[in-house]
């Protein structure tokens, strides 16, 4: 079966340049956009096409989403089959949607059926239930393309593509480079060749390295990697990242239950996907739900960014109760109140430290379930240590400035500090912890629900020591 190891974009020559060997971002700005956007409305193809062809298709797609729309359009539709369709590659999810929708199917068709089927999965996803029924039966990879969206789009079959290069065990090393060579004409680049059998069964891999190096009457089984790294199809896409991160692959088979190989997934779709995860964990440390994009609509935007929001008002409102529970304690020492924003600081601020450590160890898989107790342990024991220096810093300025009763203040200060340390840098390293074992995104734990509730702890035990010193 003849494939390609890398997405259709990377097939197109590099911009004609005699400055870096790569300066096609330096071009694409707002110059550009306003350039483009007053030949388009002049109806200049010649010229416009001239201006973006030496361009690469990633940035087309820039330009495309900077566009106004009706302008974005017609450049999409002036854009030579081959190049159109590594454009369409390369767009943000929005955009390739809003462009395809007045497209006519016949047109749609041309443009998915010069994508690799993991390109082409993508595409067809973005359309409308009836517009996929109208597109998938004329593509040529129907029955491939109609397998692949049944997975997830977040898992190790809904990105990989049914394109590779197998050969046989039995075959001689120079049959196996014929068979990558007339497999040329499908491929735009080849890492790996899958060696199965006539069941499809993955046996094993061979490089190229293997395959230009070695004497050719050599046979395959006899230099073949039989140690195979695959994942499942159902497998989520950070796993995929994991493994290919862990192992340095560039080529990572994907092979269902009885080892028949079904595709691959290639280091072009895992960068996508661990910028992807990356974004997403951004927006869940930032108390977003979903997937914020910059060409979102106001409402789409709002609707992500409230149900949060939300949180941190009921959680500020039962902060404010904790202050006015306490409010005999302010009224004998008034002073309190000025270091109300202190406390609060500190716990947010150790929690944060201690989550992101967890966050991170947990996402990379360097820590464990099991390593919680041990993890939490450390971070109790650093707590401890900042708590202590960031008491004495405070408590030595307040004595400085003689502020209030000193003696009672510093010590209510001195416990706080430490205790609001210990707690919060608890919490940050927990948290993870428990939200993983309930198979939640532990970035969640660096959103504004446990800072809040940090805030509550910190406030809580402040006025609590407070009121044991000071009534």
């Amino acid at each position: 079966m003849p494939a390609s190891d890398t997405s259709s974009s990377s097939s197109r020559p590099p911009p004609a340049s005699d400055g870096p060997p790569y300066s096609g971002l330096l071009e694409v700005d707002e110059s550009v956009v306003d350039d483009l956007v007053t030949l388009l409305a002049e109806r200049q193809r010649g010229m416009v096409l001239n201006l973006v062809a030496d361009l690469y298709p990633a940035d087309v797609a820039l330009l495309l989403r900077r566009l106004p729309n009706a302008e974005a359009r017609r450049l999409f539709r002036w854009l030579p089959p081959e190049m159109g369709a590594d454009v369409l590659a390369e767009m943000e999810d929005t955009v390739r949607a809003a462009l395809l929708e007045e497209m006519p199917p016949d047109a749609i068709v041309g443009l998915v059926d010069a994508l690799d089927t993991d390109d082409a999965a993508d595409v067809l996803a973005d359309l409308p239930d009836e517009g996929v029924l109208q597109v998938l039966p004329d593509l040529e990879a129907a029955e491939d393309l109609t397998e692949l969206l049944e997975y997830g789009e977040e898992t190790a079959g809904g990105i990989m593509a049914r394109e590779y290069v197998v050969i046989a065990p039995d075959q001689t090393l120079q049959e196996a480079t014929e068979a990558v060579r007339q497999s040329a004409t499908d491929i735009d680049e080849v890492y790996t060749a899958y060696v199965v059998d006539e069941a499809g069964t993955l046996l094993g891999t061979l490089s190229l390295k293997q395959l230009l190096l070695s004497a050719g009457a050599v046979k395959v089984r006899d230099v073949m990697d039989a140690d195979v790294i695959s994942v499942p199809p159902q497998v989520d896409q950070e796993e995929v990242g994991r493994v290919v991160q862990r192992y340095d692959l560039v080529s990572l088979p994907v092979v269902n239950e009885a080892g028949r190989m079904m595709g691959r997934i290639t280091i072009d779709d895992v960068v996508d996907v661990i910028r992807d995860e990356a974004e997403e964990d951004m927006q869940l440390m930032s108390g977003l739900t979903g997937e914020e994009e910059t060409v979102d609509s106001a409402v789409q935007v709002s609707r992500g960014r409230l149900p949060w929001l939300i949180v941190g008002l009921v959680g500020s409102g039962l902060s404010g109760t904790v202050i006015g529970v306490f409010e005999a304690t302010l009224q004998q020492a008034v002073v309190l109140a000025t270091f109300i924003p202190v406390v609060t600081a500190m716990g947010g601020n150790a929690a944060v430290q201690s989550a992101a450590i967890a966050v991170q160890g947990l996402g990379a898989g360097e820590l464990w379930l099991s390593d919680a107790f041990e993890r939490i342990g450390k971070e109790m024991l650093v707590a401890l240590l900042n708590g202590l220096v960031v008491a004495a810093l405070l408590c030595g300025t307040v004595a400085a400035l003689g502020m209030g009763n000193v003696m009672t203040l510093v010590s209510t200060l001195a416990l706080t500090m430490l205790s609001v340390s210990l707690v919060a840098t608890t919490n940050g390293a927990l948290i993870p912890f428990l939200l993983t074992w309930l198979g939640i995104d532990p970035a969640s734990a660096m959103g504004p629900f446990v800072t809040t509730l940090n805030d509550i702890l910190g406030l809580a035990l402040y006025f609590l020591i407070a009121t044991a010193l000071y009534l």
